[in-house]
């Protein structure tokens, strides 16, 4: 399948990244820390941009944009945050899809996408993902997706106002492991 590509987040995707996000305020909100108005307008988005390009050039972050191979729309963004470099090498990632295009194995496509780039461009040796245990949907991407359960953070992330727990998941780069 080859539906969706991935490329970094620019500039140039500042009013398509602020309709996703308009567009679909309520059904990320479910999942999403805690966002001020300030998120939900173009000034916010061009500033997210900012700290976006600031991330990867300190290395500690990298946003992508999934979009449609055939009308090159944006419907989705996949990142690593929280990059480790040293003995850990590790990241995080996350990801977000417009609810229109759910169910359509679009995150599917995209996370190997961004496994290989940890591994492959930033040598990473970890990527941990954390999941709302309602989140069924999502854990089973992750699942498919070569990652692993490893238990649940309590009351770790803080959501529409409550700390919620989140499933912990993980994948290694077995390619990096020395016998």
């Amino acid at each position: 399948m080859k539906n969706i590509y991935i490329k970094p987040l620019t500039i140039i995707d500042l009013q398509a990244l602020f309709d996703i996000e308009m567009r679909n305020k309520e059904f990320f909100q479910q999942y999403a820390p805690d966002r001020d108005s300030d998120f939900y307008s173009l000034e916010g988005q061009q500033r997210r941009l900012n700290e976006i390009e600031e991330r990867k050039e300190k290395d500690i972050g990298y946003s992508f944009g999934i979009f449609l191979h055939g009308t090159h729309e944006l419907i989705g963004q996949i990142g690593l945050f929280k990059i480790e470099r040293g003995p850990a090498q590790k990241g995080m990632v996350g990801y977000s899809l417009d609810k229109v295009h759910n169910g359509k194995g679009y995150m599917t496509e995209a996370l190997p996408l961004i496994i290989d780039f940890a591994f492959t461009e930033l040598k990473l040796h970890r990527i941990e993902a954390e999941v709302m245990p309602h989140n069924v949907g999502s854990i089973k991407i992750l699942l498919k997706t070569g990652f692993h359960k490893e238990g649940i953070s309590k009351k770790n992330v803080k959501i529409n106002g409550r700390w919620e727990d989140h499933q912990v998941l993980a994948v290694i780069n077995e390619e990096d492991i020395e016998n």
